[in-house]
């Protein structure tokens, strides 16, 4: 089709052939993959023009396609603004003799951090400014920042690229200035040391992995830091953090299920590191101090959905590891806290997530959950150890999020802050529900709605889905007020709790992986199955969203149940699956391995990742309007996946549907860093899904 005398771009096929366990693979479009990728990321400019003209060319075109709707994008926009508290702020987190805070402007785009006293008198001291700070730049986005032990220093860091390589630096809070230590390519967190001179913090190498962990005293320059921990294994990434306690260093390495832990004494910054245990295939483990024990949740003697042990500091060695809080199977421990008195754990069950409390003095244990069909819990800021107060936040699709200060002692709670809808939310004229859909093999897989009371249940409603499905990630059914601007123009709102997260637990997670990936997809096409036969919607009424593993979904589903879809959204996608595992040298490949399967080295990986990967799997047949969006600089999904996808799309779908392909050339995985210039890429989407929907 052609739209304002502009054309859909037709990418040059030049076909390059391999061989991998007797099966050729072509693949016509693997020149979009630019040879320099690793320099484009610390310099987009340095993009081959021929790839550029591509990813111009696109853009060019779905501006034309979507200039109709400029309207509406900027309805969608000013929507969404005024849901926004402008000049909002987190609660204050006491910390020694301040408590800290963010906050925003009104206008402002970037955050702000402050402190004041601990009870929140005396003027406000501003620490950083993003909104000074990224003056000028395209893209802006902090990474940590982190506060000396004597609160006189910030350790902060940014990415001014999208491409999450961060530049470390270091803030006198008495001056304001910042000191001459800078650090280039860090993963972005500084962890300090007991006496506030020295911080240790990994490093990125040249394939964007974080491998190395190094110890910085101040003043002294980066090529002069010492090495700490360097992980040998690509195929595991390192980091470095702190206990609860401030006691101890921890230096981790990982995968998606395999991990290995050191620890170094937080007073003792030039001691070597510690083994807590040797790694050893599928063994999990991660730690905090107290007392003289270290608590360790992990997946140990067959513990699928983890259980919490005791070890002893001066002996922590997995021979010593005395159960605590024993396994529970389908009771998923999600994460834990530990204080000077508490033990305070989260745990999801049946896909609703409840709060338990423990008095390590006496062993007693008691819970905190809400009635609601569906909703969510999370942590909030605490930055001390010895508290009796627990901060988390709570909401639903139709309940603004609330943070409270829960006194685990007396067991009350105090309301330190309800979100704010300045434009105004009645949760009342909607409904959330939790239904479920029977999976091909007879799984229940759990959905949650969202939609106004006056939405017709009549098979009339577009759907609109969104759905991920993998690493283990589960997608809360908390409130987001950029929904209501779909659900107000009459969408029903659904979030597939689909294998691939954990929703039900850890074997939810693995019947959604490796060679039982396909569970994934096949269950996201049974929950739109199940709402149309519910009288939700009705088959190609649906409008699907996924990103990045979840915009692999929307690959994977448009290419077996197309019919069923009116339009695919799909965000920084991960679809060109086969090519991306079969090369080691990309930044996440070895690490994924345990994930997908490793195709290099394994046949039958190989097949079951050619089988479903999006990319390899278009063939000639309608497809459903579609939207691909990446970005120049993402290290995690890099631009050329969804630009090859769609190529090869335009090159052997055989209907009018609309295929849209949208790069950020100025951003990164998280695509745009202001969080209004990221409200306008949501409007965008929304207008997009409208669109087809027969709604403009």
């Amino acid at each position: 089709m052609t739209i304002a005398n502009v054309k859909p771009p037709v990418a040059e096929k030049r076909p390059r052939i391999e061989t991998w366990h007797g099966h050729e693979k072509r693949d016509d479009y693997h020149w979009l993959k630019a040879d320099n990728w690793q320099e484009v990321m610390h310099d987009p400019s340095l993009l081959p023009q021929d790839i550029r003209a591509v990813l111009e060319g696109e853009n060019a075109y779905h501006e034309a396609v979507m200039a109709d709707t400029a309207a509406l994008q900027d309805t969608l926009f000013a929507e969404m603004k005024g849901r926004i508290k402008e000049d909002d702020s987190s609660v204050p987190a006491p910390d020694g003799a301040f408590s800290y805070y963010s906050s925003y402007i009104t206008g402002g785009q970037q955050p702000r951090f402050a402190r004041k006293l601990r009870d929140m008198s005396g003027p406000e001291q501003l620490l950083l400014d993003g909104n000074e700070l990224s003056k000028g730049a395209e893209y802006f986005r902090f990474g940590g920042v982190a506060i000396s032990p004597d609160h006189s220093l910030a350790a902060w860091s940014f990415d001014n690229k999208g491409s999450e390589f961060y530049e470390l630096r270091v803030r006198d809070l008495a001056t304001g200035q910042d000191h001459g230590d800078v650090l280039q390519n860090t993963a972005g967190e500084a962890t300090w040391v007991a006496d506030g001179k020295s911080y240790f913090y990994t490093v990125q190498d040249e394939n964007h992995r974080p491998l190395k962990t190094y110890h910085h005293i101040l003043g002294q320059l980066q090529a002069d830091d010492r090495l700490v921990y360097e992980e040998k294994d690509t195929g595991l990434f390192s980091g470095v953090g702190k206990t609860n306690s401030e006691r101890f260093i921890v230096i981790s390495s990982h995968d998606h299920d395999t991990s290995e832990n050191w620890i170094i004494d937080a007073v003792r910054p030039l001691d070597a590191p510690k083994l807590i245990a040797a790694r050893e295939t599928g063994l999990e483990y991660d730690l905090e101090h107290w007392n003289d024990q270290f608590i360790i949740k992990t997946n140990a003697d067959d513990a699928e959905d983890y259980k919490i042990v005791m070890a002893p500091v001066a002996d922590p060695g997995p021979e010593n590891w005395i159960d605590l809080i024993p396994h529970r199977e389908g009771c998923l421990i999600v994460g834990s806290i530990v204080l000077k008195n508490w033990l305070i754990r989260m745990e999801r069950e049946n896909a609703l997530p409840r709060i338990v409390v423990r008095d390590m003095a006496s062993g007693e244990e008691h819970s905190i959950a809400f009635d609601e069909e569906a909703y969510s819990l999370g942590f909030g800021e605490m930055r001390e150890y010895d508290t009796d107060i627990l901060r988390f936040s709570y909401s639903s699709m139709t309940t603004p999020s609330s943070v409270y200060d829960y006194n685990m002692r007396d067991r009350s709670r105090i309301l330190r802050k309800t979100q704010e809808v300045p434009s105004g939310h009645e949760p009342s004229n909607y409904v959330t529900r939790r239904v479920q859909a029977t999976a091909h093999d007879g799984e229940l897989i759990p959905v949650t709605l969202l939609y106004r009371k006056s939405t017709p249940i009549d098979g009339t409603a577009p759907l609109w889905v969104y759905g991920y499905g993998s690493y283990g990630i589960s997608i809360p059914a908390g409130f987001n007020t950029n929904i209501l601007s779909l659900v107000d123009r009459g969408f029903i709102y659904a979030i597939a709790h689909i294998r691939g997260g954990q929703e039900k637990g850890r074997r939810w997670y693995k019947t959604g992986k490796l060679e039982h990936k396909t569970n994934t997809f096949r269950d996201f096409i049974s929950c739109a199955e199940h709402l149309i036969k519910a009288g939700f919607t009705a088959k190609g009424n649906i409008v699907a969203q996924g990103g990045s593993a979840g915009g692999m979904l929307m690959g994977a589903v448009s290419n077996m149940a197309p019919e069923l879809f009116r339009g695919i959204v799909a965000e920084v996608p991960f679809v060109d699956v086969l090519s991306t595992m079969l090369d080691d040298t990309l930044p996440l490949t070895p690490p994924e391995w345990p994930e997908w399967g490793n195709p290099i080295k394994d046949k039958t990986a190989y097949e079951a990742i050619a089988a479903y990967s999006p990319y390899d799997r278009v063939e000639a047949k309608a497809y459903p309007n579609i939207l691909a969006v990446g970005g120049l600089t993402d290290p995690r999904v890099t631009y050329w996946e969804p630009a090859k996808w769609v190529a090869r799309l335009r090159e052997l779908k055989t209907n009018d549907n609309l295929l849209l392909f949208k790069t950020n050339m100025g951003a990164g995985h998280g695509g745009a860093s202001g969080r209004f210039d990221r409200l306008k890429e949501v409007a965008f989407v929304y207008a997009f899904g409208m669109k087809v929907a027969g709604l403009v």
